[in-house]
């Protein structure tokens, strides 16, 4: 493991209080370093590419290479558990399921050297598999589209998604070696053309689920940090344009407040007696008139930075929780203000000018782009174009050019498998390799996805 230090702290006796903040191509990374570095937290990105955007940022203290975690989960956790044994260390965040995974796993471990603000694995578990979340969320009386194994669904009649069990690839959860596994990620299902269940646990690893379609793509996300099962501060948003035109991560969302929304996930977070970090996925049903939870993410979420420029600072709630210090939050929050993702809105214009999505109406180009531009003339907030820190947002555009180049010098590679590598740039890396976040992955034109901002 090799460090690198930026020239202005290359002297730097690293008298503040640190945290490690792990290196993701996500925004989240950067809202993190953007909040805390000026409070004077000491900020350690830790990642295994140099080339990810926090290293450039102007609020990174400090740069680490670590193992990449989907090649070697363990080895990505010794590194974690070495960077939390320095003294200057006071917490790690997670900002991705593999950084949540392997701080729950061994969690006794981190606990000896620094504060742990975030759940057991047994509780951790019940979220990230989808089985044990819905059975949480039925006891909890929160409702959850019909979801069962697929060697279990019977209707294929029905507009239908399959998507993984589990959030993340981890001995727990997969048999066999879970490093060399691919759980995939969610896929629309035409009609009368049932899947094969062997051949899809071959490819997997696992039993996927099969779930009804919820029609409309809006998605909503209630957004909370919890001490030991008592909410400490609570936000709300919408998605209103994912990277597709039929959904996928954030490209622009915009604030909400529904007492429905929020009395659902705070129903299933007291449920679960949560602690830490969580972002609370919903579809909207309007057949039913009701939210119906899609998942959880237990760690920070991509669309990060907006829940900041908002009034909602998740990043120094959660440094002041790590501490032990009070936390004085605001849960009043502007209502309808938007903030972008801009390679996330360049990716939706061109789904809509180049994709076909089965039983998902194709907007019209032009009132597309028109809505896009009027939304970033009257909504001004974007994750990484900030003024006084803009090298971010260089890096992760030359990032998505060299993802860009790289799929076209590859001859195997589908046009569509250049759409996934566009989104890997955010979520997908693969959200980091969480493919419930991510748009599908080499997804054909007829699979649509049902799936996340975050």
């Amino acid at each position: 493991m090799t460090t690198e230090h930026h020239p202005s702290t290359m002297q730097h006796q690293h008298t503040e209080p640190g945290v490690v903040v792990p290196g993701i191509d996500a925004p989240s990374t950067v809202a993190c370093l953007r909040s805390l570095h000026p409070r004077g937290v000491r900020t350690i990105v830790a990642s295994e590419s140099a080339e990810t955007p926090a290293s450039c940022s102007t609020y990174c203290d400090e740069f680490v290479e670590v193992p990449d975690p989907d090649a070697d989960l363990m080895a990505y956790g010794d590194a974690l558990l070495d960077l939390a044994r320095r003294p200057d260390v006071e917490t790690l965040i997670p900002v991705r399921e593999e950084d949540v995974y392997i701080l729950a796993d061994r969690k006794d471990e981190f606990a000896e050297v620094v504060r742990t603000n975030w759940p057991d694995f047994e509780t951790l578990r019940l979220v990230q598999d989808r089985v044990e979340l819905f059975a949480a969320a039925d006891a909890a009386d929160v409702a959850v589209p019909e979801t069962a194994l697929l060697d279990q669904w019977t209707d294929w009649d029905r507009e239908t998604i399959v998507k993984p069990r589990y959030t993340v690839s981890a001995p727990a959860y997969l048999s066999g070696d879970s490093d060399a596994v691919t759980i995939g990620s969610t896929e629309y299902q035409r009609p009368g053309s049932p899947p094969d269940p062997q051949a899809a646990r071959e490819k997997r690893g696992h039993m996927p689920l099969v779930q009804e379609r919820i029609p409309d793509s809006r998605e909503f996300g209630f957004f909370a940090m919890y001490d030991h099962g008592e909410p400490v501060a609570t936000f709300q948003h919408c998605q209103r344009r994912g990277w597709k035109y039929c959904g996928g991560p954030s490209a622009y969302r915009e604030t909400v407040y529904d007492p429905e929304l929020e009395e659902a996930g705070r129903a299933l977070l007291d449920e679960l007696e949560w602690h830490g970090l969580a972002m609370v996925e919903f579809l909207r049903d309007t057949d039913a008139e009701e939210y119906k939870l899609m998942e959880i993410n237990p760690r920070f979420w991509s669309s990060l930075p907006f829940s900041v420029q908002a009034g909602a600072d998740f990043p120094y709630y959660y440094w002041q929780q790590a501490r032990g210090e009070p936390i004085d939050v605001d849960d009043s929050y502007e209502v309808g203000i938007g903030g972008h993702l801009l390679r996330g809105e360049l990716s939706y214009l061109h789904s809509v000018a180049t994709e076909e999505y089965p039983m998902v109406e194709r907007p019209n180009f032009a009132d597309a782009a028109r809505e896009v531009v009027s939304s970033i003339v009257h909504q001004p907030r974007f994750d990484y174009a900030v003024s006084d820190d803009l090298m971010p947002f260089f890096r992760d555009g030359l990032n998505l050019v060299h993802a860009l180049r790289g799929t076209e010098q590859d001859p195997s590679s589908s046009g569509d498998d250049a759409a996934g590598a566009v989104a890997a740039g955010d979520e997908a890396t693969a959200e980091q390799s969480n493919p419930s976040a991510s748009q599908p992955q080499g997804a054909s034109p007829s699979q649509a996805s049902q799936q996340l901002d975050d």
